[in-house]
């Protein structure tokens, strides 16, 4: 079985305003360690409050997870004049598991008025699970949009054709060098904060068809409990950022060929260590 969290974690800080990245790492511990932590809005240089500092998260985390590989896909990088150096911000992926490749795909942020909004980044890695290798791409996307959320829900469904059109038609390798072979499976799991809710129209393109696949994506939460609504994701404690109360944002969703693997998805609804909730997703077989 493979285990996979998810977790918008808001730079560790808390519903009582405390950053801390201990916290969260302790409650991750008190359940059965998952295989890979997928985890958003982790930073590295950017001032977070005058008690903490600009911290380099992801050299702490890998000191609070010293047994997994740390993966840092960066979003934002850039100058920051207060500071005098570069500040980091994007997701986060530790794995357990064996890690086979890596990659980054900056998201679209077409032109959308006056909005606020952030360049957005989803990290994709292949790790060797107990059925072969498995595909998780760790995601979020944009708050402020909805334009962007369709452009960059268009870019996800994008990476599943690529992998498709890599297995019909493999290209040609070598055996070693940049052109050597990668794997890019597509056995997949696409999670994070999706800043969208159930039945927008950013989760229905989510799970249109693709030209060679009828149902390229599945909700696993609605494989896990048919005809149950989500548990919710955000908004549990934090009801000052979020004043709609408690509802689901963050999803699991996998592809077509993985939906037997789903064995259970489960919301941990009892911290406040960060305005969402974790959330864990079981795959026999994987």
């Amino acid at each position: 079985m493979t285990s996979i969290l998810s977790w918008n974690i808001q730079n560790g800080k808390g519903n009582d305003g405390e950053i801390s990245l201990r916290r969260m790492a302790d409650v991750i511990a008190m359940q059965p360690m998952p295989d890979v932590i997928c985890l958003q809005e982790i930073s590295r240089g950017l001032i977070l409050s005058d008690a903490v500092g600009a911290p380099d998260q992801i050299d702490e985390l890998s000191k609070l997870f010293p047994r997994y590989e740390v993966i840092f896909g960066v979003a934002v990088d850039a100058y920051c004049a207060s500071t005098g150096g570069r500040w980091q911000f994007g997701n986060l992926v530790l794995t357990r598991l064996p890690l086979l490749s890596v990659l980054s795909h900056p998201l679209p942020r077409p032109g959308a008025g006056n909005k606020r909004h952030m360049t957005r980044q989803a990290t994709e890695v292949v790790v060797a699970g107990t059925g072969g290798p498995l595909r998780i791409v760790n995601l979020h996307l944009e708050f402020h949009s909805e334009l962007h959320r369709l452009a960059q829900v268009d870019r996800l469904r994008d990476l599943h054709q690529e992998a498709l059109e890599e297995r019909s038609q493999p290209p040609s390798t070598s055996p070693v060098g940049p052109y050597q072979s990668v794997p890019r499976p597509v056995d997949s799991v696409y999670c994070g904060d999706f800043n969208m809710v159930v039945g927008s129209r950013e989760y229905r393109r989510m799970l249109a068809p693709l030209a060679e696949e009828t149902t390229p994506f599945l909700d696993a939460w609605n494989i896990a409990h048919p005809d149950q609504p989500h548990d919710p994701t955000c908004g549990v404690y934090d009801q000052a950022q979020w004043p709609e109360g408690p509802h689901c944002r963050d999803f699991f969703f996998v592809s077509s060929n993985c939906s037997q693997a789903v064995r259970d998805v489960r919301v941990d609804g009892t911290t406040d260590a960060s305005d969402h909730q974790p959330l864990m997703l079981e795959l026999s077989g994987r």
